[in-house]
């Protein structure tokens, strides 16, 4: 197995272990998928991986044994699906990045919710060194967060760069010491996954309407979007433990 998935309590665990480099093959992108369709009531997910690198990349023979132009967009067309179905879950997904990070998995990344990196992390889309450009939504993603002109940076030098640099970007969320980094992300994503998990899927619908449609379309769906939150047991049991016992006492259970 290439692929596993653990849980602690409420916070779904997937794991990536292909040694030595963690290269994307079709067979872990289907056990990957099948990861996903295992979550079942997790109110949280957190994608790490094992080894000394997150991913050295993808497995280059995948692009040697695409005999045309048809196959290889096929080819393409199944890789895209993964990062999104992740960018589609309506719970807080978390990447966390202990080292080098390249191509495919920081494709992954980048369609999570937050990304937490160590110190010493690096990412790369590098690409170019076959001659293609990002296929998994990397190049598209990382405009979203850090704007156009370092996306074509980013993909068009190949180059490698730190956590610092895209905390800076606004790519990277948190960064985390080296020592004691795997244990700091899940604490991170285990406190999402204990959170207002209804309210954080609200969220994410109010700000997928904010990437399509911009403010306009964001205000034009947020007020049915939150009102909803209202049937919630969740939204109920705060709001009575806020007005009886003050703020931060209520415990939420995704319901």
């Amino acid at each position: 197995m290439k692929i596993h998935l653990t849980r602690q309590n409420e916070l779904a665990i997937i794991t990536i272990d292909a040694p030595p480099l963690n290269l994307y093959a079709l067979d872990l992108d289907a056990e990957f998928h099948d990861a996903l369709d295992e979550l079942g009531d997790a109110r949280a997910l957190l994608i790490n991986a094992t080894g000394r690198v997150v991913s050295g990349g993808v497995d280059v023979s995948l692009f040697k044994a695409q005999e045309d132009r048809a196959e290889a967009q096929e080819l393409f067309d199944r890789m895209l699906l993964l990062p999104q179905r992740l960018a589609a879950l309506p719970i807080p997904t978390v990447f966390a990045a202990h080292a080098l990070c390249l191509t495919w998995a920081f494709e992954l990344a980048v369609a999570c919710d937050l990304i937490v990196a160590a110190e010493s992390a690096k990412f790369g889309l590098v690409e170019k060194v076959v001659g293609l450009t990002p296929t998994m939504g990397g190049t598209q993603r990382l405009a979203a967060r850090a704007g156009v002109g370092r996306a074509k940076e980013f993909v068009m030098t190949g180059g490698l760069y730190d956590a610092a640099t895209l905390e800076r970007w606004n790519v990277v969320n948190r960064v985390l010491p080296d020592e004691g980094f795997a244990h700091s992300a899940e604490l991170f994503a285990a406190s999402l996954a204990v959170g207002p998990t209804q309210a954080h899927a609200a969220t994410k619908q109010v700000l997928a309407h904010f990437e399509h449609g911009g403010v306009p379309e964001a205000d034009a769906n947020v007020t049915t979007i939150a009102s909803a939150l209202f049937e919630t047991q969740d939204l109920q049991r705060a709001v009575r433990s806020f007005l009886n016992e003050g703020p931060g006492k209520a415990t939420f259970q995704g319901r």
